[in-house]
């Protein structure tokens, strides 16, 4: 080989070397560490979501307004009604959590029960969830996205306490219990309401919920919050406070 060869050869291959300093960018699919994952994600301030469930990156596609933006707003009222008359509760809205070593998730809404108050998750140093929120929420197409399968699994072996999938194709809500470390649907009330077994007075109007109609959905939670169970409720937060 003549040495203008061999020289256009390494010119080439010293061109196509990626910089030790240069991160990767996230992408579907990847299977990283926890640790990884975050310094990846903050080298991507473009990114609005991004998860690793159970070690692997998933990424969401934009999201539409009919089947996310709007139900999204819609459960986010729901729960801020409620947040808003229960002292020791806290909402969120695409919030990190760190799960565990494999899951770090970004769910579309959580409430959780302040440290303070009992909770069993808390707020890092930097900001960060940490721990299993009581109950999460999430948005999804239909009963084949993976927050019913990998997510679910996640969520359940690190005791999420109740979880909620709005299946906006399927026109359905599954609203998941932990029971004896498994989840069990829950099924709505003759008066087709659910109630919330982690948080008193967190009732949903579940047709009212898929028919849009957002003032009956409202209606019913105000009316569980000025119930005698939610009023107990924030009794004994104020006394786990104290």
């Amino acid at each position: 080989m003549s040495q203008s060869v061999k020289d256009l050869g390494e010119g080439i291959m010293t061109s196509t070397r990626q910089p030790s300093s240069v991160i990767p960018p996230l992408e579907n699919g990847d299977r990283l560490t926890r640790s990884e994952f975050e310094r990846r994600y903050a080298a991507m301030p473009g990114l609005h979501k991004a998860e690793l469930i159970e070690g692997v990156v998933y990424v969401p596609a934009a999201l539409r307004y009919r089947q996310h933006g709007k139900p999204h707003g819609v459960i986010m009222t729901w729960l801020g009604t409620y947040a808003a008359a229960t002292p020791g509760v806290d909402f969120a809205d695409n919030t990190t959590i760190r799960l565990d070593a494999d899951n770090e998730p970004q769910p579309d809404a959580l409430l959780r029960i302040e440290e303070s108050c009992g909770g069993q998750s808390r707020i890092s140093d930097d900001d960060y969830v940490e721990g299993a929120p009581e109950l999460i929420v999430e948005i999804a197409s239909s009963s084949a996205s993976y927050d019913l399968h990998d997510k679910l699994n996640a969520y359940r072996r690190n005791q999420v306490q109740e979880y909620i999938v709005w299946r906006v194709s399927d026109c359905a809500i599954d609203w998941f219990s932990l029971q004896s470390e498994r989840y069990v649907l829950l099924s709505p009330d003759a008066v087709g309401v659910i109630q919330s077994r982690i948080f008193p007075g967190l009732d949903l109007a579940v047709e009212a919920l898929l028919a849009g109609n957002l003032a009956e959905v409202l209606r019913i939670v105000q009316q569980g919050v000025a119930s005698d169970r939610h009023q107990k409720f924030v009794t004994q937060l104020a006394a786990q406070r104290s």
